[in-house]
């Protein structure tokens, strides 16, 4: 089976409030990490008796062009970390493009942005800034079934992916 990656991928960044998300480009890289803590339980006399869970921790960094003007998502993004504001992380299929891609979206909920990095400003090439934080929850759609992770919905941003309560 031959593979040719034509999609495109989108990034955009909703906020608290926001009519519409901010489509964040020009970006170089967005990199998502879900991590999920286990150990097994071992005992003197029989080893593998179960296992210990811990919390999942989701992370984030994304660089983007620091370019635009004052509406740039660079400058969003600057904002949102100096507001200590949680956002949401929306990272899908472009529109109209061919379904190349394992996923229909990705999104990361209540995202807090703790570390802000520009780089410097340079005579070539145009300067970036790197933005690095943890979401409190996280969930994807493939193939029509949705995965969800965290503490969906327990913030009290109500930016978060929306949660059905259980009955």
């Amino acid at each position: 089976m031959s593979m040719n990656w034509r999609s495109r991928l989108s990034v955009s960044v909703e906020a608290p409030g926001s009519e519409d998300p901010i489509s964040v480009t020009p970006i170089d890289s967005l990199q998502p990490s879900f991590s999920f803590q286990a150990e097994p339980v071992h005992s003197i006399e029989d080893t593998h008796l179960g296992v210990i869970y811990s919390p999942d921790q989701i992370n984030f960094s994304m660089t983007v062009k620091a370019i635009g003007g004052t509406g740039a998502p660079a400058a969003k993004l600057t904002q949102l970390a100096i507001k200590g504001q949680p956002f949401n992380i929306i990272l899908e299929t472009q529109e109209g493009e061919e379904d190349d891609w394992a996923f229909e979206s990705i999104v990361l909920s209540d995202c807090i942005i703790t570390n802000a990095t520009p780089t410097n400003a340079a005579i070539s090439g145009a300067p970036t800034a790197t933005f690095s934080g943890f979401a409190l929850a996280a969930s994807s759609m493939a193939d029509g079934t949705d995965g969800t992770m965290g503490a969906m919905g327990s913030a009290d941003t109500n930016s978060g992916v929306p949660v059905e309560e259980e009955g």
